[in-house]
């Protein structure tokens, strides 16, 4: 069997208010701890946090988000909304991902994601070049904090991700990872999520169990589905990762909320169970 640790991805604020709640009721533990509010990324809440999961719940990465500017996850707004592309908002975007890098090590993580945004492909370009000092401005931070970063896919297309981590590389930055979203892949229309685990190899730090749908229109994104219901692959992805000597999470996400999120969630466990024994 393909001993893979499988957890979900849970907000700060529901473990600030509930604690293990939740998760004792669906059977996981380990989470993605979830950070959109870089405000709360404080020294007392992270000792918080390490009180409610205590050796119970283990926290696999931290997913840090941002609480200023407008974020919409379509293709006609989100190129100027989403990550630390938009030059109107990056300033204040870095300034919250430097927070919950401070936050990771807190919570002795080792790693943080984040959507980075609509990659520019033109490498080179004024645009591109300006986008990657941003990006190594939050590489070197986490560097020195002894920190992973990580791109979660989606916006960009997996050759652009990887020409950027290549440019990060030769600026001396080798903390870069990738968290593997291979419905994001789809619903963005950016890649096959198969294939896209050849491209990305020895980086993928962490997988996002999700499924989706291509896009239909030039405007909005395809449609998330339950695992197993979408074009996700992921017998196949699991095979790939087996190949690969991967060894990190199988973190399902699956966003919706209340009861259904919950069906869903632990009929995912199951499935990904009957995935990893035949490994």
């Amino acid at each position: 069997m393909y001993d893979l640790k499988i957890g979900v991805i849970e907000s700060l604020e529901s473990i600030l208010a509930n604690g293990t709640k939740r998760l004792d009721k669906i059977g996981v533990k380990q989470i993605q701890l979830n950070c959109w509010n870089a405000d709360i990324c404080t020294p007392e809440n992270a000792q918080k946090v390490k009180e409610l999961l205590g050796d119970r719940v283990t926290i696999s990465g931290v997913w840090g988000g941002w609480n200023v500017g407008p974020t919409e996850w379509n293709f006609t707004m989100g190129p100027y909304t989403i990550g630390i592309v938009p030059e109107e908002w990056r300033e204040a975007r870095i300034a919250c991902l430097k927070k919950e890098a401070d936050f990771c090590k807190m919570l002795g993580v080792d790693n943080m994601t984040t959507h980075v945004g609509f990659m520019p492909e033109i490498p080179n370009s004024k645009e591109y070049n300006s986008f990657l000092d941003a990006v190594s401005e939050v590489a070197d931070y986490c560097n020195k904090l002894n920190i992973k970063f990580c791109f979660e896919t989606g916006e960009e297309t997996p050759i652009a991700v990887l020409r950027c981590i290549d440019d990060l590389n030769a600026r001396g930055y080798h903390n870069i990872g990738i968290n593997l979203d291979p419905a994001n892949l789809l619903m963005y229309g950016k890649g096959n999520p198969q294939d896209a685990v050849d491209i990305f190899g020895k980086y993928i730090v962490g997988v996002h169990v999700k499924d989706g749908l291509y896009p239909t229109n030039g405007n909005e994104l395809g449609h998330e589905t339950k695992v197993g219901h979408g074009r996700v692959d992921f017998e196949c992805i699991i095979s790939k990762l087996h190949a690969l000597n991967y060894n990190g999470p199988l973190t399902i996400e699956r966003e919706i909320s209340g009861e259904e999120q919950e069906r869903d969630i632990i009929d995912t466990i199951a499935y990904l169970q009957n995935i990893l024994k035949k490994f």
